[in-house]
């Protein structure tokens, strides 16, 4: 008789190749026809509200890995909470304003208009320092490289196309994720709901007091003729002409101050030269001129200058040179000297540092403090030119004009090697050398901005800059009420809310309160058409209007027929539509051409969003409580941008912060530690895209889900194809315990063939005791959104205790027990229990396998998504548990003799094996106790135990009996049933229940 027929063999159509990227997409389809995402709300419809502010991904691009991360992310904790009942709405949103959309639209538009000579390009007057002089539709570069102008509404229309193109391919990206949300509801700043709810929270902002307009220096990008925000502004290496100049005492003959400057093009709008009242100075003889510079750094001054000697003709004190003159030199002017002390340093330099009050905001400062004039003599392409700040007269000369500041391919500029070349014919320039320092560049442009001052809308944040210096490095620090009160304003507000929110990790916050701590006044108003306008007009003598009840009433306009009405209509149109007539003190002459800076789109989100939409409203909450997120969560770079706008503007408008719980994640970097960026693709840095589609391709969505949980993701994340490999084993590793389980439940169904907690096996009862104590750790990890400690726990449990332990101990009993006996049904038992928890615990990370492997267990049915949270019970008592361990203990003591008996070939499988115990009675009373279940722990034939002795010995020898046809146990009972001559008298009676008998 072929006895392999009456094994119960495990079977299954749960796969053991995952085939992850073919059968991914069809789940995801599934889930999609049955509306999941629209059924699991409706299961926690009553629930407690759990809610994650999704922070608005930008409409550019396919979906990068990086923010496959974020995504990842937030959805293993929105699923997370789902499975521990609460209602978890996630409404997923895009940023769909700014810079690189209306750059990259402008730039197609240009190119499209240039093979279409035919198509007029327009004629209307250029806008310029954010004030346009013509009501008509302004036409400009767009973009900024000067070949070609475009109509606002063209400009707008086709930016919203671009938006909603990537929009659509992204959210299909995202989904291919696994992710689950309202897809089809997302909120979108391009919305006109949400443009006008944006307008009515800047309303509440102009009317609490916090918005002004003044000039003041501002980040200008060149290229993109616009100003920018501090966060899309980044930092590089960069090299600048350092230049040492003459600068004339007047009335002191032949002696002159040397000023230091790295941007020589800013020299023709000196209005001033700071010095530190704290330093020595020293008035020297050199190369039969007079000079003065700071006694610490005369040295290095000599040096450079090549001064053969020098005579140090007099010491001077810092506070003997206030007031000094000096004559500019190379334009008709005047300047005095002013203590700088807080930015006058004597680690590079002379001493002495030239202040254009236009070009910095040190020198903007100081230029507010000694009321000089805030002279920018630039224009918005970034070239010299003269305006009316001062008299014509006392402006540069005729040969600047036009010179551009951009710099060229080999680092020079028009402007500053004009002003070079000015200051060599009139003996002005001592000493000119490169100079290597960190410089900010636009983040789109990729070329060095300017600081330029022109006419900008603020938001006032407050007073008390840089006085929590000491904070730095210190996780858990928190300001004293003493601290805090050297702040004014938005400013403390902000500081003060920090304290209100929890940060993950600590240093979060101590980030942000820098942020905040050092930000200067917030410049919200972009030179740019995409964005939402700011509605505010001008009359004839420039007279700003900007009001709180117009605002709102352009809101409502907003929502009826979107923003692009601000330029669709005329001036004389949208004042009568605004009823200005009955709030302005004269006639509106012309309209605002600027647009609200994106920040402050995606920062609007607490009202646009959480305060509109009711499915995020947390029932039964009072107050702010009603409407507050539970949780942020981005990239570490968003304490600069979308945590702190979306703080500022919630305070202001709202009156709290808008979030509770901010999370922070890492970078995604390679293995230089360098952050991944788009630009090092197709430069050899990276053999594929760094796209999360191409990912994706290679290993499939869980394996990548698995990945992000694996990293401790507070740090930066290395991206490498050593870890996914690795991460991919993992995987196996977890579906083939799946597996396992699922094949051995062919024929058992919960209802009918379960097993009581007190019938349950020894063995079985340790595992699931082992499966608590795994599902505490895990759910405390989850607690704490340290998904890595997940990863470790899960993959430790499955690789030791399921794969190494118990599912090798069980396979005899499952495989060779009667089908009904209560021993297998016990395992049974056991392996349901596993298969669902394990499902559970994995689905917020495994989306795809987790909800595969639910559908295979007998009577569960529907998606694992749908399913709450059932804690397993403790199995085991203290004295239970203390003998399993010891248990387990002598096992791994045991185990090494049976392999060296195998070496030896006195053995073959462990089942050929009779293992004898020797030693002291407390080391075997356990085992003596469960004799039976150490044997099977050792998975051996026989075991006896023999004499006390003082050190444990362990003797292997072949085992009595014969050797069982059919569960390969050496039984002495085989043969004596004549029926079957070949089998023990267990599988006996297991084969009579398979014939029936």
């Amino acid at each position: 008789m072929d006895y392999k027929n009456t094994l119960n063999l495990p079977r299954t159509d749960f796969a053991m190749k995952a085939d992850l990227v073919a059968r991914e997409p069809q789940r995801l389809a599934k889930w999609e026809k049955e509306n999941l995402y629209a059924r699991i709300q409706e299961a926690r419809a009553t629930a407690p509200k759990f809610v994650l502010h999704d922070g608005p991904p930008f409409a550019n691009g396919d979906v990068h890995i990086g923010t496959a991360l974020n995504k990842i992310l937030k959805d293993i904790i929105i699923k997370y909470k789902t499975l521990r009942g609460f209602s978890a709405p996630y409404i997923p949103g895009w940023d769909c304003h700014g810079l690189p959309i209306e750059f990259k639209v402008s730039q197609e538009m240009r190119k499209r208009a240039a093979s279409s000579p035919g198509v007029p390009p327009g004629s209307a007057p250029e806008h310029t320092s954010g004030t346009p002089t013509s009501d008509a539709p302004t036409r400009r570069d767009a973009g900024g490289t000067g070949t070609g102008t475009f109509d606002p509404v063209t400009i707008r229309s086709a930016c919203d196309a671009y938006a909603r193109k990537y929009i659509d391919l992204q959210r299909t990206q995202f989904k291919r994720l696994g992710v689950l949300g309202d897809w089809e509801h997302p909120y979108l700043t391009l919305n006109k709901e949400y443009e006008a709810d944006e307008l009515r929270l800047f309303a509440d902002i102009v009317e609490k007091g916090f918005v002004y307009r003044g000039k003041k220096p501002v980040y200008w990008s060149i290229p993109c003729r616009t100003a920018l925000a501090e966060a899309e502004v980044e930092y590089h290496d960069h090299t600048s002409t350092s230049v040492f100049v003459k600068f004339p005492v007047v009335g002191q003959p032949g002696t002159f101050i040397i000023i230091w400057t790295t941007t020589p093009w800013t020299l023709p709008a000196n209005l001033a030269v700071a010095y530190n009242s704290t330093f020595s100075y020293s008035q020297v003889m050199a190369n039969g001129e007079t000079y003065i510079v700071s006694t610490m750094l005369l040295g290095a001054v000599s040096e450079k200058c090549k001064w053969d000697g020098y005579q140090i003709i007099r010491s001077l004190e810092g506070t003997q040179l206030a007031g000094l003159e000096y004559q500019h030199p190379f334009v008709n002017r005047t300047g005095k000297l002013h203590a700088g002390d807080h930015f006058v340093t004597n680690d590079t330099g002379t001493g002495f540092v030239h202040i254009a009050p236009g070009h910095g905001l040190d020198d903007y400062n100081l230029g507010r403090q000694f009321g000089l004039p805030i002279y920018s003599p630039v224009d918005d392409d970034g070239k010299l030119a003269t305006n009316t700040d001062l008299p014509l007269e006392q402006q540069f000369c005729a040969e600047l004009i036009g010179k551009s500041i951009l710099e060229k391919g080999d680092g020079k500029s028009e402007a500053n090697e004009a002003v070079l070349a000015i200051l060599r014919a009139g003996d002005k320039l001592v000493h000119a050398e490169d100079y290597k320092h960190s410089y900010p560049f636009c983040w789109r442009s990729k070329t060095p901005v300017i600081f330029r001052a022109m006419d900008q809308w603020f938001i006032k944040i407050g007073d008390g800059q840089k006085s929590l210096e000491t904070m730095t490095g210190q996780e858990n620090y928190h300001p004293t009420e003493v601290q805090l009160a050297r702040y004014s304003g938005l400013r403390r507000l902000a500081m003060k809310s920090v304290e209100s929110v929890q940060w993950i990790p600590g240093w979060g916050g101590n980030r942000l309160r820098g942020a905040v701590d050092s930000r200067p006044d917030w410049c919200i108003s972009r030179q740019r058409f995409w964005g939402v306008p700011i509605p505010s007009f001008y009359g004839a003598k420039d007279l700003t209007m900007l009001y709180p009840v117009v605002i709102r009433k352009f809101a409502d306009l907003v929502e009826q027929h979107g923003s692009n009405i601000w330029f669709e209509k005329s001036t004389e149109e949208l004042a009568r539509l605004l009823d200005m007539d009955k709030h302005a003190p004269e006639a509106a002459v012309r309209k605002s051409m600027d647009t609200l800076d994106v920040w402050i789109d995606s920062g609007s989100s607490s009202r646009a969003v959480l305060k509109q939409r009711k499915e995020l409203q947390h029932e039964g909450k009072l107050g702010d409580e009603v409407w507050q997120a539970d949780l942020y969560l981005e990239g570490s770079d968003q304490h600069r941008g979308w945590f702190q706008s979306s703080l500022l503007l919630s305070l202001a408008g709202n009156g709290v912060a808008p979030y509770k719980t901010v999370l922070t994640h890492g970078f995604m970097v390679d293995e230089d530690r360098e952050k991944i960026s788009k630009s090092k693709q197709g430069t050899g840095a990276y053999l594929k895209p760094q796209t999360a589609e191409q990912y994706i391709k290679d290993y499939g969505v869980d394996v990548i889900r698995l990945w992000v949980a694996s990293q401790d993701y507070r740090n930066d994340i290395v991206v490498s194809e050593e870890r996914l490999k690795k991460v991919s084993e993992t995987y196996r590793g977890i579906r083939n315990a799946l597996r396992y389980q699922l094949s051995n439940l062919y024929d058992f169904h919960p209802s009918h063939h379960a097993v009581a907690d007190k019938d349950l096996t020894g063995l079985d009862r340790w595992i699931l005791n082992e499966f608590a104590k795994l599902e505490r750790d895990v759910l405390a990890a989850y607690d704490k959104y340290e998904f890595h400690v997940v990863y470790q726990r899960v993959s430790q449990f499955v690789a030791v205790e399921l794969s190494s332990q118990y599912h090798d101990l069980v396979k005899d009993r499952l495989y060779t027990d009667a089908a009904n006996s209560p021993r297998r049904r016990s395992t049974q038992t056991a392996l349901c229990h596993l298969v669902t928890g394990l499902s559970r615990l994995l689905a917020p990370i495994l989306v795809f396998t987790a909800d595969e492997a639910w559908e295979f267990v007998p009577g569960m049915g529907d998606s694992v998504h749908v399913e709450e949270f059932v804690a397993s019970r403790v199995m085991l008592s203290a004295e239970d548990e203390k003998d399993w361990k010891e248990l387990f203990d002598l096992r791994v003591r045991v185990l090494p003799e049976l392999e060296k008996a195998r070496q030896s070939k006195l053995i073959g499988k462990s089942l050929e094996a009779k293992v004898t115990l020797s030693g002291a009675a407390d080391q075997l009373a356990s085992a003596r106790r469960h004799a039976d279940v150490f044997r099977e722990l050792l998975n051996v034939s026989q075991l006896q135990f023999g004499t006390d002795a003082a050190d444990l010995r362990a003797e292997i020898a072949k085992a009595d009996g014969t050797k069982c046809e059919r569960c390969w146990h050496f039984e002495n009972d085989v043969g004596r049933d004549t029926a079957h001559p070949t089998i023990c008298g267990r599988c006996v009676e297991a084969v009579k229940q398979v014939a029936g008998v």
